[in-house]
């Protein structure tokens, strides 16, 4: 009796072809997927950079409406024992270790670990120090040796529209648009996640920031503040 056709199993025809089928949908479907996992970093880097808004107000609340220091500004970060810098002044107001605890802890910060200090899709360059965020290098600078007062978080113009922190290539405790190795570092497709002294963060296109090339004077994303600070902003 020849067998049923209920009997009998996938020709080779037949598996070929949905082995064929599989892989188009696969095909569909892997960038659509690997683009959501890349949102949901960027979504994640935006969070950190709220998380630290909150400290930079409870601490201006703190000290008088005084900012924290951007650390070493042009220079690679060596100098990691300064109270007011913002890597040691802020994480208190998270609950966290400063950044000199971490480091003398030999805990040192690492690419994908969870904390707010690391961007997601940030890679270490293998420097001494890693911070994947810098702060606006022409906010609140050191200045001649440390002489120069600390901004006033009332003193800067639109705070709404200045940058505060922004992804920054790791070796630095700072950042500013140019062409020098400490610029910031558009790591998420090519898109900057930016934080403003307000508290919004978001992120925009590599190039629309100056990143890499020098900063272009944006009316929305602004790194010159109205402080005295803007007079050293030509030499970075």
């Amino acid at each position: 009796m020849k067998p049923s056709r209920a009997l009998v199993g996938f020709t080779l025809i037949e598996l070929l072809l949905v082995i064929a089928v599989i892989g188009v949908l696969a095909s569909l479907l892997l960038p659509a997927l690997s683009l959501a996992k890349a949102k949901a970093r960027l979504t994640q880097c935006t969070s950190n950079l709220r998380q630290w808004s909150l400290a930079y107000r409870q601490y201006a609340d703190d000290n008088e409406d005084y900012l924290p220091r951007r650390g070493q500004g042009v220079n690679p970060l060596n100098q990691i024992d300064r109270p007011t810098d913002w890597f040691n002044a802020l994480p208190p107001y998270l609950k966290l270790s400063s950044y000199q605890q971490i480091f003398t802890n030999h805990q040192r910060l690492s690419a994908h670990s969870q904390s707010v200090f690391v961007c997601p899709d940030a890679t270490d360059p293998g420097s001494n120090h890693f911070l994947p965020y810098g702060m606006n290098m022409n906010l609140c600078p050191w200045g001649n040796s440390g002489r120069t007062e600390p901004a006033k978080f009332a003193q800067v113009v639109h705070p709404a529209l200045v940058v505060t922190l922004a992804d920054a290539p790791g070796p630095y405790s700072a950042t500013y648009p140019s062409k020098n190795p400490y610029s910031p570092l558009p790591r998420h497709s090519n898109r900057l996640s930016i934080l403003f002294l307000t508290g919004n963060a978001q992120s925009f296109h590599g190039d629309y920031v100056g990143c890499g090339s020098g900063e272009p004077g944006r009316e929305d994303v602004r790194w010159l503040t109205g402080t005295v600070s803007d007079s050293e902003a030509g030499k970075y």
